[in-house]
């Protein structure tokens, strides 16, 4: 696929119609270049927007049934594999959540065998977390599920266009982290 192809599938938005001015128009040639799909920089945005709107319906498929682990569990469950045992504030950081919703979210994923908790030795008001046998064989089985099919989706890549969209990722995480407006958005 070259530079300026869209990827198959891809819907490029058109403008819609205007009241006063009649029927849709192009977008006009000023356009930024980050806003139009013929650029790299467009497919970048439109990309990055499929995968974001991709993995907000996985987090809201997988909190929707009853019974199982949703997928901000797994990604404590996923944290914790990763990590000693840690207080809930190290969890959360980890995470990117709040305390208290890592608190409560330990608490159901103890009662589920998947956690133990316990008052740390030095300092007893900071509570430790860690898997159980069962909760480790639990991420061990999702993890078996989900890289193969990974690897699968970005076997077509070498190793330094890993590396350079890891980089764009990155860049991309640390635009949002420091993204604040200057002036207030108003609606009229």
């Amino acid at each position: 696929m070259s530079s300026t192809e869209v990827r198959p599938g891809t819907q490029v938005p058109t403008p819609a119609p205007d009241a006063a001015s009649g029927p849709a128009r192009p977008l006009a040639a000023e356009q930024s270049a980050i806003h139009d799909p013929s650029t790299p920089a467009g497919q970048l945005g439109l990309a990055f927007k499929r995968a974001m709107v991709a993995v907000r319906k996985l987090r809201g498929r997988e909190t929707t049934r009853p019974g199982e682990i949703s997928y901000a569990q797994y990604g404590l469950l996923f944290g914790l594999a990763g990590l000693r045992e840690c207080s809930a504030r190290e969890l959360a950081e980890h995470a990117d959540l709040t305390p208290a919703t890592v608190t409560q979210m330990l608490e159901h994923l103890e009662s589920a065998g998947l956690v133990t908790r316990t008052r740390s030795d030095e300092d007893r008001r900071v509570v430790l977390s860690a898997l159980t046998d069962h909760g480790a064989a639990v991420v061990a089985k999702r993890k078996a599920m989900m890289e193969p099919r990974w690897r699968e989706a970005i076997a077509q890549f070498s190793d330094s266009e890993l590396i350079a969209a890891a980089r764009v990722l990155d860049s991309l995480a640390d635009y949002f982290d420091t993204y604040t407006l200057t002036e207030p958005e108003t609606v009229e």
